[in-house]
């Protein structure tokens, strides 16, 4: 029997609880996948071809237990490209449950921000009536939004909020998207760089293909471990040039600010002269 195949199912088929073979339409109720799907499935060999009896399609529990995996990796977000790599590594020797972890380590979101949806009176609110709707077109094409209908998704509400501050103290939004455009080239370069030592001296050595079954647990909580830490060098970058650039541009003005403060309140009265009689 199939690997995928749980206990339960095992120890049915076992007691004899469950028919042992099962018709297509039979296959699609017990498993909850559309009878479209499971030959969908079958024509990309995420499952093994029925037995032929005829004109008759026979599937047997390997089919239903591998059915049930591809609709619980479906739910967490897995593609049908991702699900039969995982399926042909697993043939391979793998452990299904390990590379699915891999899987997680690396393909989840990186940040545990909620995407938020907003109208376009939501979005008229949060900028208090100062947004054009022409930066709609500006933001969905910096993916700051994505248009769904009649309604608007960000996947980071904290920069939309951001900018709605920015704009509240007259900053351009037009201004503000290029700077963005301009901090994302930088930070997708550093991304990039960093994910491309990872894979050089901690993937690349195995070669290639998936590495060897027992190092896939190891390197997905290398992957884990370094989710924190990027997101510390970043912001910590981050903060570091901010104060660097405060310092330059706006050090001057706080200074002859103060110096006139200082000045203001160190100042001698000057004495009236005598008036003569």
């Amino acid at each position: 029997m199939d690997d995928t195949m749980s206990t339960s199912d095992k120890a049915a088929a076992a007691q004899g609880d469950q028919p042992a073979e099962y018709r297509i339409r039979e296959l699609s109720r017990l498993s909850g996948t559309s009878v479209r799907n499971i030959r969908a499935y079958q024509d990309r060999g995420l499952i093994p071809p029925p037995i032929r009896r005829g004109r008759v399609s026979i599937y047997n529990y390997d089919h239903l237990s591998r059915l049930r995996v591809i609709s619980e990796m479906i739910s967490r977000g897995y593609t049908l490209t991702s699900i039969g790599e995982l399926f042909q590594a697993m043939e391979a020797g793998h452990d299904i449950a390990d590379l699915m972890g891999l899987q997680r380590a690396v393909s989840s979101p990186w940040t545990d921000e909620v995407p938020q949806t907003y109208s376009l009176g939501d979005l008229m609110r949060l900028f208090r009536g100062h947004f054009s709707p022409r930066w709609l077109m500006i933001a969905t094409d910096l993916g700051l939004l994505e248009q769904t209908g009649a309604k608007f998704r960000a996947p980071s509400p904290k920069i939309v909020h951001a900018a709605a501050e920015l704009v509240a103290a007259g900053i351009p939004f037009e201004d503000m998207v290029s700077v963005v455009r301009k901090l994302r080239a930088n930070v997708e370069a550093a991304s990039e760089d960093m994910v491309r030592l990872v894979e050089r001296h901690c993937f690349d050595k195995y070669g290639p293909g998936l590495p060897p079954a027992d190092k896939v647990p190891e390197l997905a909580e290398l992957v884990w471990r370094l989710r924190p830490l990027v997101e510390q060098g970043v912001l910590s970058e981050v903060a570091r040039s901010m104060e660097i650039a405060a310092n330059k541009h706006l050090g001057d003005r706080l200074s002859y600010v103060l110096e006139s403060l200082y000045e203001q309140q160190n100042r001698t009265p000057e004495r009236e002269p005598d008036s003569q009689e």
